[in-house]
Order: C-alpha cells, then structure tokens, then sequence
C-alpha cells in the first residue's frame, strides 16, 4: 500500500491507454504533485539529460536498473524504458547486471556500471583511480552526464522506495519473500520515454 496518498493534481489523467510501465511511473508522479513546482524542475532535469544526452540509452538504463536493486525499489526495479529497448536492451542484458564483472555481453563501457554500484553503495571509495579507469570509456562531459544519472537513480529511487508505489508492479516483483528483489528476476514491464 503506498504510503503517501496521490495528489488530486493528476486525477484527470485517462490510465486506460497507459501501459502498466507508465502508470507505475505515474503514481510517483502523483505522489510528487502535491509538489508540482518540484515535479516540474525534476521533470526538467529529466528532461535535459534526454534531449542533450549524449550516453546510450541502454547504458543509462542498465545503470538505472543497477542502482534500483540497490534501492529496493519495487517500482524502479520493474520498468524498462522504450528508448532503452530501442538502443538494444534485452532482458538478457538486464540479467547480465546480476554478476557484471562476469558478464560477456556488456560492452565495454556498459561493464563500468561498477561505477554505479559503487556511486550507490560507498560513494567515498570512488577516487582518482576509479575516475581514470572511467576515462578509458568516457570523456568528461560524458563522466558529468553519468553522475547526474547515479545521483538521479540513487535519490529518486530510495525516495521512491518509501513510498511504496507498487499498485501496478507486476506480481513477481511484489512477493520477494522467496528471492531477492532484482531486476533480473522476472522480465520487466515497458514505459514510454
């Protein structure tokens, strides 16, 4: 049950044309509409790392989904986004994050999602070292652009975890009693964007 009610701000939202990705995305929103000038600027931020993003969706998606095991977050954990699907994530690669450093279908710079275990778990041990390891993949712009991904994944996903917004997850990521809560325990469900 969540455990902060919907703002009236988005009742008039039609969900019968949503997929179960977007209306899961939606209770969150409705959750942050009992703040919307703070829904609007995360909703802008969101916004410019999409449209000068210049890290592959898929990337993105696979640092999101690492970060979201991290967080416990039931609602992170089962969303893929479209543009990630688009750019080539399968629920193979999804499953890779279970043991990334032993994954052989992660390029490259996808097996730096260490990076993002480390962002999410003990920020403090990330050093000169882990950053010129990150520079054999990405530039500094590109190093930026990551950060603010983690930061994002990391702050919104704990936050959204709280919450407890799971009315539309799909069943095998609500009953973890059995399994540990993660991504790649069952195929997730698609949102837009």
């Amino acid at each position: 049950m969540v455990r902060i009610s919907p703002s009236t701000a988005l009742a008039s939202v039609q969900t019968d044309d949503l997929g179960q990705g977007d209306r899961i995305n939606l209770g969150v929103a409705a959750i942050l509409g009992h703040r919307p000038e703070v829904a609007g600027a995360l909703g802008a931020l969101k916004a410019a790392l999409k449209a000068s993003g210049t890290l592959p969706p898929r990337l993105v998606e696979l640092v999101r989904l690492r970060i979201a095991f991290h967080n416990k977050c039931r609602s992170c954990i089962s969303v893929r986004y479209q543009s990630a699907i688009d750019d080539g994530l399968t629920e193979g690669l999804v499953c890779s994050l279970e043991q990334p450093a032993a994954a052989d279908d992660l390029s490259p710079a996808e097996s730096e999602v260490c990076f993002a275990d480390m962002f999410a778990t003990d920020h403090v041990s990330i050093d000169d070292t882990v950053y010129d390891d990150l520079r054999r993949h990405f530039t500094e712009h590109k190093l930026v652009e990551l950060g603010v991904h983690c930061a994002y994944a990391v702050g919104m996903g704990r936050l959204a975890a709280t919450w407890n917004v799971t009315d539309d997850v799909p069943e095998a990521f609500r009953s973890m009693a059995d399994s540990p809560l993660a991504p790649w325990i069952s195929d997730g469900v698609v949102a837009s964007g």
